[in-house]
């Protein structure tokens, strides 16, 4: 048994297993192809940039799940009308924001997660405008969000809910994990669609 051999497959396949193409982005959020007039400045991400900060999250927090990639995807085009958008229009709640439209509370957590951002955040940890706009700079982290979210705070049941592809255990992420008052016919049109395009059965 060549044991280098081996390990050289595995990662191959696990790389495979996390690209998402700016096609499949294209599918799933439709309006996201162009930020031609986008509607905030400097806020807008197409479908292309979306694809490769979000297979980058795939492979840091080894998503590998069809089923969970489907939701994290379709959980970001939702918050972010097709990545428009990083912090709320109406910015009524200070500090909320990147792809996932995450809390001030949860991009703190999130944001002293990452050591390759430690110098930046350190001076701004308890000043929630400021530790977004770190996270927001940087599209990695920006975009990272929503999988960090998923490996860190959800359950093993609910990621398996996800896993599954069953209505049911995307209805559990969404009211009991990401904790949203409801499950919207539109978050569940970006979840079917999401679904159609990674081929999750």
């Amino acid at each position: 048994m060549h044991i280098p051999a081996l390990a050289k497959v595995a990662h191959h396949a696990f790389i495979a297993a996390t690209i998402i193409s700016e096609s499949q982005i294209s599918s799933i959020a439709p309006t996201s192809s162009s930020c031609d007039n986008a509607p905030a400045k400097g806020q807008c991400a197409t479908a292309k940039v979306a694809a490769e900060h979000i297979t980058t999250a795939f492979q840091t927090y080894k998503i590998t799940e069809k089923g969970e990639q489907a939701a994290v995807i379709a959980l970001m085009a939702l918050e972010t009308q097709d990545f428009k958008y990083n912090k709320p229009i109406d910015n009524t709640v200070p500090g909320k924001g990147t792809r996932n439209m995450q809390s001030p509370e949860y991009n703190k957590k999130y944001a002293q997660s990452i050591p390759s951002l430690s110098d930046k955040v350190t001076p701004v940890l308890n000043n929630p405008v400021d530790l977004l706009d770190v996270l927001r700079e940087n599209a990695d982290a920006d975009f990272g969000s929503a999988a960090w979210f998923l490996t860190t705070q959800c359950t093993d049941t609910q990621r398996a809910g996800l896993a599954s592809g069953s209505e049911a255990g995307w209805e559990d992420y969404i009211l009991h994990c990401v904790q949203a008052p409801e499950v919207t016919k539109k978050r569940t049109e970006y979840w079917t669609e999401a679904k159609k395009v990674l081929g999750v059965e």
